[in-house]
């Protein structure tokens, strides 16, 4: 079961969430997501759980739960938007 985390304090390490994480249950894969631009931290990532069971316990015991100072919104992760960027077409109508 895949896992958004977001609220992330900025200089939160992936290993901290993993640990964090695993003591609900077993972590397969732990991401912060960072900026292309600076490298730094967008303060939310994802955390891959091994099963649906472990995945409902992270969300019950970690939403809301204090992590160094910020309170931590943990659901489950929606699937990704295809597509991204729409191409074609001029606003200036061909004039």
């Amino acid at each position: 079961m895949k896992l958004y985390v977001g609220n992330l304090p900025f200089n939160t390490t992936e290993d901290e969430i993993r640990e964090l994480f695993s003591q609900k249950g077993a972590v397969k894969t732990a991401q912060i997501v960072m900026d292309r631009e600076t490298g730094r931290s967008r303060g939310f990532g994802f955390v891959e759980m091994n099963d649906a069971t472990a995945g409902k316990a992270v969300i019950e015991g970690l939403n809301g739960f204090s992590f160094s100072g910020r309170a931590l919104v943990v659901n489950e992760a929606r699937p990704k938007a295809e597509g991204g960027r729409t191409g074609g077409g001029s606003s200036r109508g061909g004039w």
